[in-house]
């Protein structure tokens, strides 16, 4: 039995190219979120898996930066981490192919090297790179401002 489960739902309607869907979450911060081809390849407005992998490693991981931070006895003011995710073809489809994070950080008691270790080791430890690594490439920089 799961320690921890959280759920999300997606509907769909119609075909691929012409056809249209929407995302929520259990907790109601997305709601009926739209998403479609040309949110995923046009960049239409709305979401799109994509996105959504990339905020939800960008969440994971600053908050496992920040543990390791402070147990390190490091006082963190801040940390911002811009995540992207990338896809290339793949035979008929495609795949993603790297997640690329950069975080700035404003910390207390740290160094750059100190940090960077730091980073390092979040992304290492923290559950979605644990489930994306060995799937796709995941690259960090790390500025401590």
């Amino acid at each position: 039995m799961a320690d921890i489960a959280r759920k999300a739902s997606a509907h769909w309607a119609g075909d691929l190219k012409a056809g249209n869907g929407t995302v929520s979450t259990e907790s109601g911060v997305l709601q009926g979120a739209q998403y479609s081809f040309g949110t995923r390849f046009e960049n239409g407005a709305g979401t799109n898996p994509e996105e959504l992998l990339a905020s939800a490693l960008a969440g994971c991981f600053t908050m496992q930066l920040s543990a390791l931070l402070g147990a390190h006895g490091h006082t963190v003011e801040s940390l911002d981490t811009d995540a992207t995710c990338e896809m290339v073809r793949d035979g008929a489809g495609f795949k993603v192919s790297a997640l690329r994070l950069r975080v700035r950080g404003k910390v207390t008691g740290s160094d750059q090297a100190d940090f960077e270790a730091h980073v390092k080791d979040a992304a290492e430890k923290c559950p979605m790179s644990r489930v994306v690594a060995g799937n796709a490439e995941i690259t960090h920089e790390a500025v401590l401002e």
